[in-house]
């Protein structure tokens, strides 16, 4: 009897240590994989931005603070593949908010890659008059990207709120005019603020912008710049940054590039200005990312990734 006992407590308990094994693979199948990097904004009330390098062009790739997405620019017109793969491997989806500088090569040129790529839902570009609307393949292909995907292009207007959050907006400062001579100059100029902080980015606005924006009295004060026009001495003026006044300065250029950019007249301006702002380069620093907390003085911090995003 004794013995029957003891058989039947321990088929029970192998019984229990089964169903216990069966619940905890189930369990851990649910359980998130600690491995995945979480998202850079999510959970921290963190704005991230990326100043990728891109080699000669511009790209930027900004974290809001409620989790959504914002795309200023993609590259050239082989950069796409390698942008798709970048933002992809940050487990991106959905990119919120897309901005198209100007219609660029190396503003526009990963953009039908990224089109076809993720769910997007608003794109704002300028408005060009139409005796300078390019007839590029380039700008075809961006076109052809968003008839095909069903969507809408907004017109970016100086002195409109692009979109806002909780805490975060996007101002559109330029272009400020209907018809430009240099199609740089149609370059949509935005602000990003997130509480006491902000961004601005210039795509490859020029002086001749600059002057319009300082002229209708925008608030041009920013924590961090984007130099227009790759750090050329086109853009850039000693008035406009004396106006933003940066703490930090990027500059989106190649290593070698056969343009000399940045100009030293533009470096020079830099470090003329009172308070000297830190100069950060993609030639030099490759990706830039800042994280700012939008609260204290001090919660804006940056740091560098020395790899490529594109070769």
């Amino acid at each position: 009897m004794a013995k029957r006992n003891f058989k039947k407590r321990l088929f029970g308990l192998v019984a229990i240590i089964a169903l216990f094994i069966v619940i905890w693979q189930g369990v851990t199948r649910l359980v998130p994989n600690t491995d995945v990097t979480p998202h850079p904004a999510t959970g921290e009330n963190l704005l991230v931005a990326e100043f990728l390098d891109v080699d000669q062009a511009d790209c930027e790739l900004i974290f809001l603070p409620d989790g959504k997405i914002f795309l200023i620019d993609a590259g050239n017109r082989g950069d796409g593949e390698e942008i798709v793969a970048y933002l992809k491997g940050k487990n991106i989806s959905k990119i919120d908010y897309v901005v198209a500088t100007h219609p660029h090569a190396d503003h526009i040129g990963g953009m039908s890659d990224v089109i076809d790529s993720f769910e997007i839902g608003k794109i704002f570009v300028p408005r060009v008059a139409s005796s300078d609307v390019p007839t590029t393949k380039t700008y075809e292909d961006f076109l052809t990207s968003v008839q095909n995907k069903g969507l809408k292009l907004s017109a970016a207007k100086a002195g409109t709120t692009l979109f806002e959050g909780a805490d975060y907006k996007a101002d559109c400062f330029a272009p400020c005019s209907e018809d430009y001579k240099e199609l740089n100059d149609y370059s949509v100029v935005i602000k990003l603020s997130y509480g006491i902080h902000s961004f601005l980015f210039t795509g490859d606005a020029e002086i001749l912008s600059e002057n319009e924006m300082l002229n209708a009295g925008y608030n041009l004060n920013s924590d961090v710049i984007k130099l227009g026009h790759h750090g050329s001495h086109s853009s850039s003026s000693e008035e406009f940054l004396k106006a933003v006044s940066p703490r930090y300065a990027v500059i989106s250029c190649g290593e070698g590039n056969d343009y000399g950019h940045p100009h030293d007249e533009t470096i020079n301006t830099l470090s003329n200005l009172k308070g000297t702002p830190k100069t950060l380069r993609t030639d030099l620093d490759k990706t830039i990312i800042f994280k700012a907390d939008g609260k204290t003085e001090n919660g804006i911090i940056f740091s560098t990734k020395h790899d490529t995003v594109v070769e």
